[in-house]
């Protein structure tokens, strides 16, 4: 299939992100490489505005918008970090936004959507599907979907990360995407594809949430068994979307899982190693690494920390810790 964005679309993404969008640091611990045996480098867009890297694929698409459609608003679905992106992009343009969220989605997500002025309309993601909900708005509003990843606009946008990453770390050989719908992981392996052809790029996901390894084993979209959870909230998605998946398909050289232990312990690692709070989702990729299912010996291997949204309460539950002493 042909990536629906190119290098030239990612640097217009990214000129049009400017003062809008940060660009994130990149973090190496020469004790973490000793440790490992290679380099590990760290793409920090938990520090990124909004606390995740969605706002770079949400605002590219909502300024690419016409006047006319800016004034009806967008809606779209997510279970907190496309939906915050989503809600300052439109704070920020002078729009208004509508966000189909789960109604188990994590409490201060919820709460600081509805700050940034969006409307929340919550489903229940066993009994319902989150794209009718959408679907539903868009009949009775006339808003415009802005989706997490399905359009070429966003995935743009979200690519700017990964051409940021290319740019700060030099040569890798691999980097490991935390991986739900798969927009981040398309649009790195989009970027990576063009300007590092010799890097590999991989998808990380829950062990219970593993779509997009299995579709890419059988070469079609498997979906996940409903009624399963992780405590990576961010990317428990039902199915890989049909566009990323097309583009995942033939650019990745695979996909990865890890535990939600493995995820725990990613998170004490990136606060311990690198003084950075993550939340569960974000670490994924980490997880994996640190597991050794993709091996840094002699290697330089990348992933991007994709978002900090946790509050110190959960946080310091998922830990282990007392709140009280954190």
């Amino acid at each position: 299939m042909k990536v629906p964005f190119t290098l030239d679309d990612v640097r217009r993404a990214a000129e049009g992100l400017k003062g809008v969008a940060l660009r994130t640091p990149v973090l190496e611990n020469p004790d973490v490489n000793a440790m490992l045996g290679g380099r590990l480098l760290l793409k920090c867009e938990n520090l990124q505005r909004t606390g995740a890297f969605k706002i770079r694929g949400a605002y590219t698409r909502m300024r690419g918008l016409s006047a006319e459609e800016r004034a009806l608003g967008a809606v779209s679905y997510s279970s907190g970090n496309h939906a915050l992106g989503l809600a300052k992009a439109a704070q920020l343009l002078e729009s208004s936004s509508v966000i189909v969220m789960p109604s188990d989605a994590p409490r201060a997500k919820i709460d600081a959507v509805r700050a940034m002025g969006a409307e929340i309309v919550t489903y229940d993601r066993d009994t319902e599907a989150s794209a009718d909900v959408v679907a539903c708005v868009v009949e009775q509003s006339g808003r415009i979907e802005v989706p997490p990843s399905a359009h070429p606009q966003v995935l743009a946008g979200a690519a700017t990360a990964a051409l940021e990453l290319s740019e700060q770390a030099g040569p890798l050989d691999a980097v490991v995407i935390p991986c739900g719908g798969g927009g981040l992981t398309a649009a790195t392996a989009g970027v990576m594809a063009e300007a590092a052809p010799g890097c590999a790029v991989y998808a990380a996901e829950p062990t219970l949430f593993d779509d997009t390894k299995r579709s890419l084993e059988a070469g079609e979209r498997l979906a996940n068994p409903v009624g399963q959870r992780s405590i990576c909230d961010a990317i428990m998605t039902p199915i890989p979307g049909e566009l990323t998946f097309a583009i995942n398909r033939e650019l990745l050289a695979g996909g990865v899982t890890a535990t939600d232990d493995e995820v725990r312990a990613a998170m004490r690692f990136a606060f311990t190693h690198f003084r950075i709070v993550a939340e569960p989702g974000a670490v994924v990729g980490l997880a994996a690494i640190l597991a050794g299912r993709v091996p840094v010996q002699d290697r330089s291997i990348a992933t991007v920390i994709t978002g900090g949204n946790i509050d110190t309460q959960r946080y310091a539950a998922l830990l282990g810790e007392d709140p009280l002493d954190a």
